[in-house]
């Protein structure tokens, strides 16, 4: 039975600031940006090369739900990744080098969504 993760839904308190965050500086492409009704606003995004997308709205996930932690984007070049990054005016953490080729960096969306870019040179 395969069993794949596709989708992470994130709390998002300004849904068009959110999209902005994700598409403008991060660099997330846009999936889908839909209203099917009743209010209700889903907006998907999937980072360059990922099986798996981000997922944000109305009507969806309470804006007020805590924020998600940890989620990992496993790149071949940290220091590229954050220089792209900071570039676009994101904050992103100096490099942790845990040894053994495995380096990571954090940074965080406006809700508290945080992410690590983790390179893996094993």
């Amino acid at each position: 039975m395969d069993m794949r993760i596709e989708l992470i839904l994130l709390p998002s308190t300004d849904v068009d600031r959110t999209k902005a965050f994700y598409v403008d500086r991060v660099g997330f492409v846009l999936d889908h940006d839909v209203e099917p009704g009743n209010g209700m606003r889903v907006v998907q995004l999937t980072p360059p090369g990922s099986a798996c997308s981000i997922g944000f709205g109305t009507g969806m996930i309470e804006p007020s739900s805590p924020p998600v932690k940890g989620i990992h984007l496993v790149i071949d070049d940290l220091d590229a990744a954050r220089a792209t990054l900071i570039g676009n005016g994101v904050e992103v953490s100096g490099v942790n080098d845990f040894g053994g080729g495995v380096r990571s960096a954090f940074f965080s969306d406006p809700d508290g969504n945080s992410w690590e870019l983790q390179e893996l040179k094993l």
